[in-house]
């Protein structure tokens, strides 16, 4: 997030913590960025699976909310729903531009949030 500026062992101890100052600062920013991106995301997809009913489509959109990545097993882990639900959901969340599928594999597949 924040960029190795900080971990390069050159120029004396002041600039060294200003570099490492100045990763901290950047790299705060960048995470608060993506905390306000999954909080919009959260809002549009809780809109949009409203009519779905269960426990879980809210199951499934409070664990894409809570981790970058997810898998399937993962998902029905978390969720306590079975593959097949926790599959369908997912595929009809990327059908709708909700999620993304980012590992591109028939198998070991990865989905995060489509912001």
């Amino acid at each position: 997030m924040g960029g190795a500026g900080g971990l390069r062992v050159s120029g004396p101890p002041v600039d060294r913590l200003a570099r490492w100052l100045e990763g901290m600062a950047t790299s705060c920013l960048t995470a608060m960025r993506y905390l306000d991106d999954i909080e919009s995301w959260f809002v549009r997809a809780e809109t949009e699976m409203s009519p779905l009913s269960g426990k879980t489509p809210p199951a499934l959109l409070a664990t894409l909310t809570e981790w970058p990545l997810v898998s399937a097993p993962m998902a029905e882990a978390i969720t306590g729903a079975s593959r097949t639900a926790v599959q369908r959901n997912l595929a009809w969340m990327e059908a709708r531009g909700l999620i993304r599928e980012v590992t591109r594999q028939g198998r070991y597949r990865m989905w995060c949030t489509a912001n």
